[in-house]
């Protein structure tokens, strides 16, 4: 009985994949005529079922079942094709190449990959479905977007893997790989900050992409935009998306610490929080009061893969590894203030981490929450003159002061809480 449901579960699926595309490719040619069509949803379905019982009967029988069926799949999906090139002149093949695919899907579906096949069938029907949009997407990317993402590509699936993870140099702190990690993250987001202002617009596009980096590193994010900033007339929007992704920062924060030590929240979360709503209120206010009243002036989108300023930040990210672990070696406990705030240079999360963990063994909670502290801080300040390196520190004493106004309260507090 249970190998009859399994068997009848298997072939429901692959005739869901079959009607899944099918429903898109009918509804696509719903304007030609009965018989004019290549396939149609009857067609693929009936594709789709036939690969599930192909499926089925070479796990019964033999693999040569699959092979058979596909060709028989191929040779009939040419043969209408050419015909169909020959009736309406259209040589477009991606019904053709659809009915392929369903077959090799559906019998794929029955030997286990139940939740894959669908999962690809639900990819397919939106490149379908989408055919209009990515059309038009196409005609507005530029040559030098396109090298842009093949070098991405490169640093990130060819470089990367190929490096060694593991340290070097003085206290094994130097990662290759890590290090590198980082140049693809910096040189990613910059290219989806490109991507986010093109399609989006200045305004939107970067708190969107304000948004989503804080998530992976607010550092990366503020040199992406200040990037941007160089180039444009206007300051404000690429200031308050600054302070939205070192919101974000803070999240990251509290997440990571009630994943390792979550006992240090009790002590953490009020400091943590003020200085959240600190950076939110900054960025609101920079919104409502400056960016409206600020002239309008298009962005001048440069070449979107900076990888040159990305390398520069990994080798600087890559001499505060090694001194943060000299710090450390040199200091023992004595010194994790000193390295919280060498380590917040350019990077939270590290130090996070380590004192979190710490604090499970030797360490007081005190230290390791004003630790966190003082690495946030320090972390969030810095950004300030990392903007102001690129776009001039007159330019950039607005954000500067603003980044200390909302990080002051939440400093205070953290200081009251642990020595008073």
């Amino acid at each position: 009985m249970q190998e009859l449901h399994d068997i009848t579960l298997s072939l429901l699926v692959a005739l869901a994949i079959g009607l899944l595309i099918g429903i898109e490719r009918g509804w696509s040619e719903r304007k030609e005529e009965e018989g004019d069509r290549v396939a149609g949803i009857r067609t693929f379905s009936i594709v789709g079922l036939l690969g599930g019982i192909c499926g089925l009967l070479a796990i019964e029988f033999n693999g040569w079942i699959i092979v058979a069926g596909f060709l028989s799949v191929a040779i009939l999906s040419v043969v209408a094709h050419r015909e169909d090139v020959k009736m309406n002149d259209d040589i477009g093949a991606t019904t053709a190449f659809t009915l392929i695919l369903t077959f090799a899907l559906s019998a794929w579906s029955v030997f286990g990959y139940e939740l894959p096949a669908l999962g690809a069938t639900v990819i397919v029907s939106a490149l379908l479905g989408y055919k209009p949009t990515l059309h038009r997407w196409l005609k507005h990317i530029k040559k030098k977007e396109i090298r842009a993402w093949t070098k991405l590509l490169v640093i990130s699936l060819v470089l990367l893997p190929l490096l060694p993870n593991e340290g070097y140099g003085p206290w094994d702190a130097f990662n290759p790989y890590w290090v590198w990690w980082m140049v693809v993250l910096i040189s990613g987001l910059s290219f989806v900050g490109y991507v986010a202002i093109k399609i989006a617009g200045k305004n939107l596009g970067t708190l969107l992409t304000s948004f989503a980096g804080g998530l992976a590193s607010s550092t990366a994010v503020t040199i992406s935009l200040a990037q941007f900033a160089k180039s444009s007339k206007t300051t404000f929007v690429f200031m308050a998306g600054v302070l939205l992704a070192s919101s974000i920062m803070f999240i990251r924060v509290l997440v990571e610490v009630s994943v390792v030590n979550y006992t240090l929240l009790e002590l953490l979360w009020m400091p943590v929080a003020a200085m959240f709503i600190g950076l939110i209120l900054a960025g609101l206010w920079l919104w409502r009061y400056k960016i409206y009243t600020e002239e309008s002036a298009p962005i001048q989108l440069k070449n979107p893969f900076q990888l040159s300023t990305a390398i520069q930040f990994g080798l600087l990210l890559g001499a505060i590894l090694v001194l943060s672990e000299g710090m450390q070696e040199w200091f023992g406990d004595q010194g994790v203030y000193g390295l919280s705030v060498v380590s917040g240079l350019m990077d939270v999360d590290a130090i996070t981490l380590s004192l979190s963990k710490m604090s499970t063994e030797d360490l007081r909670n005190e230290v390791a929450v004003m630790g966190i502290i003082l690495a946030s801080v320090t972390n969030t300040l810095v950004k300030g003159f990392i903007f102001s390196f690129y776009v001039g520190f007159k330019k950039s004493i607005l954000l500067i002061l603003l980044l200390l106004l909302a990080v002051a309260p939440g400093f205070l507090i953290a200081g009251f809480m642990l020595w008073f």
